[in-house]
């Protein structure tokens, strides 16, 4: 890769640093895309010595790389994103990665590939752990910045994904039972 190769990709996908997603911080901001994704690859880093079989690196890398696409896009949650967002952002994806030499962009290019189809461990974990990083961020932000759908979403949102990861499975039930008293202190205020 050139060094103005780099600068430019870098430049490219610099918005994710300002891009902001539905979940509010603790602090009150809205989460950004790079700071879901920085703390999703953290997550990764800890967890991937509790799943058997695990490529850590790989889990790693593709936590890291994930949302490249909202570079162009934006966010839309979840519970928004149509067939045609998710087009959307694979097209924005493609263009993107036609800026990177051949070696890289083929790298990334199988990596997203092998992410969509949810074959490996590596693959469903990466979507496992996505899911819950949402849910964890949502119970650490302020209540009062859920939509009605939240209280219920959060509930369950990754429930499926984590079941194949006994650790997942673990913490996503901590992390039901976080939401369930962020709730109950919620309507005790009222």
């Amino acid at each position: 890769m050139e060094p103005r190769e780099l600068l430019d990709f870098l430049g490219m996908i610099e918005t994710l640093k300002t891009n902001a997603r539905h979940a509010m911080t603790r602090g009150g901001v809205p989460e950004t895309v790079a700071a879901h994704s920085w703390r999703l690859a953290v997550m990764a880093m800890l967890i991937a010595p509790e799943a058997e079989g695990v490529d850590g690196d790989k889990l790693i890398r593709m936590c890291l790389i994930h949302d490249f696409g909202e570079a162009v896009t934006g966010d839309i949650p979840s519970f928004l994103k149509s067939a045609d967002d998710e087009r959307a952002e694979d097209q924005a994806l493609a263009r993107l990665l036609t800026r990177l030499p051949g070696a890289r962009r083929d790298e990334l290019e199988a990596l997203f590939c092998e992410m969509r189809e949810l074959q490996t461990r590596e693959a469903r974990l990466y979507k496992a752990l996505d899911k819950l990083e949402a849910v964890i961020q949502h119970n650490e932000g302020d209540i009062a910045t859920w939509i009605p759908l939240e209280h219920t979403l959060n509930l369950d949102y990754g429930e499926e994904n984590a079941a194949e990861f006994p650790f997942l499975k673990a913490l996503r039930a901590l992390m039901r039972a976080d939401t369930e008293k962020k709730i109950e202190e919620a309507k005790a205020l009222l």
